[in-house]
């Protein structure tokens, strides 16, 4: 007669099980992964960027870049204060794009290019950090929203280009400066326009805000027209992307100022979403800490027989020689099964001053101590732990056919 089959008893995981519990993450981890390499892949050869003329992305410029050459422009890209100044003479516009990253010895070179070249220069979103250097007779107010703004002005390219999309840094210029003040958000302009002295002046233009040169809104309203008239008036553009790469931003900076520059570089939306991160992060860490609710029977996903638990229990306090620990359980359990048979309440088996005397009674004459056996000390070894188990199954057994 064959033996029956028994269910499988281990708790461990198949493979086939630990595939199908996992194979739903590793397939969103593939596709993350082969996206990234591919959109990796196509815009390798890219140039990246806001306001970057070789830059196709929405903030990029490279819609306006096209434009100028198209209209016999040439145009330079600097990413360096040596080689902007370098490029830039009176027959040049130099365009910043981001004036306040300049350290102040930068501030104090590009002033003195400006003011020699007799050329133009366009300042973007220059606030309070540079103005003081670059256009000292202005200062800057609080920004305001990008929306489409009238002229409001004599000035020739604003008059013909008309509505454009203007607004953040709003300036004020000194009384009794001359100056073009256009495109005004709530009384302010957000385009100045200051003309320098000499028979062939010199003009700084600050550009409050840099949306009319996107790729993305260089298109409305007349942004491109505004765009193209600021940055074409002279045969030759140098178009100024000021890095921390530069060397002459570290030479002469003092100290502090990389501090500054690196923070500035760090868009407001990152540190605010960087400050939301972690808010969720210490609500979620507070949810998952929260109190455990009590505890809820489960069923076992297999069948343990008492005997193959009992056996697995011997190992672990074999293992951990734990032979204190294993005698302490077996006495106990003699105890419980004991009282109830010689009148003592489950309550008081493990009081030998109220079991020993109970029990006593019940065995009168017995060929061991009762005492030593439940109450007695730890078993030196395995064969004394062996031989107590075999004892107290013993007691057990005289005192159940008494």
């Amino acid at each position: 007669m064959s033996r029956p089959v028994t269910a499988p008893t281990s708790t461990a995981l198949s493979a086939r099980q630990v595939w199908t519990r996992t194979r739903g993450a590793a397939l969103v981890l593939a596709l993350l992964l082969i996206g990234g390499i591919t959109v990796a892949a196509l815009n390798s050869t890219k140039a990246h960027g806001a306001l970057d003329p070789r830059s196709a992305d929405p903030t990029g410029s490279r819609a306006v870049a096209e434009l100028l050459r198209g209209h016999g422009i040439t145009l330079t890209v600097a990413t360096s204060l040596d080689e902007a100044t370098a490029a830039t003479d009176s027959r040049a516009t130099l365009l910043v794009t981001t004036p306040d990253l300049l350290t102040a010895p930068q501030q104090a070179a590009l002033r003195a290019t400006m003011t020699k070249s007799a050329g133009r220069t366009v300042l973007v979103g220059a606030g309070g950090t540079s103005l003081d250097t670059l256009a000292p007779t202005v200062t800057s107010a609080l920004s305001a929203p990008v929306s489409a703004l009238s002229p409001a002005c004599t000035l020739p390219a604003a008059v013909r280009a008309g509505t454009a999309e203007l607004g953040g840094e709003r300036y004020t210029v000194t009384a009794g400066t001359e100056a073009d003040s256009c495109y005004p958000s709530d009384g302010l302009p957000t385009l100045v326009r200051l003309p320098g002295p000499g028979p062939n002046p010199t003009d700084t233009v600050l550009l409050g805000s840099p949306d009319i040169l996107y790729n993305n809104r260089l298109a409305h309203q007349g942004n491109a027209s505004l765009a193209l008239q600021l940055l074409g008036s002279r045969p030759h553009l140098v178009w100024y992307l000021p890095s921390l790469a530069d060397t002459s931003a570290t030479t002469d900076a003092p100290a502090g100022d990389t501090t500054d520059n690196f923070l500035a570089l760090i868009p407001s939306g990152w540190l605010w979403g960087t400050l939301q991160l972690a808010v969720a992060a210490l609500l979620a860490a507070l949810w998952r800490g929260r109190r455990l609710g009590p505890l809820v029977t489960e069923r076992l996903p297999v069948t343990i027989h008492a005997s193959e638990a009992t056996e697995g229990r011997a190992r672990l306090y074999r293992r951990a020689n734990a032979r204190d620990r294993a005698a302490s359980v077996l006495r106990t359990a003699t105890r419980t099964r004991l009282a109830p048979l010689v009148g003592v309440s489950t309550r008081d088996a493990h009081s030998s001053e109220l079991l020993l005397p109970a029990l006593s009674a019940r065995l009168p004459q017995t060929t061991a101590d009762p005492r030593t056996l439940l109450f007695g000390p730890a078993p030196a070894d395995d064969a004394t732990l062996v031989r107590l188990a075999d004892q107290l199954d013993a007691l057990e057994r005289e005192v159940r056919t008494s």
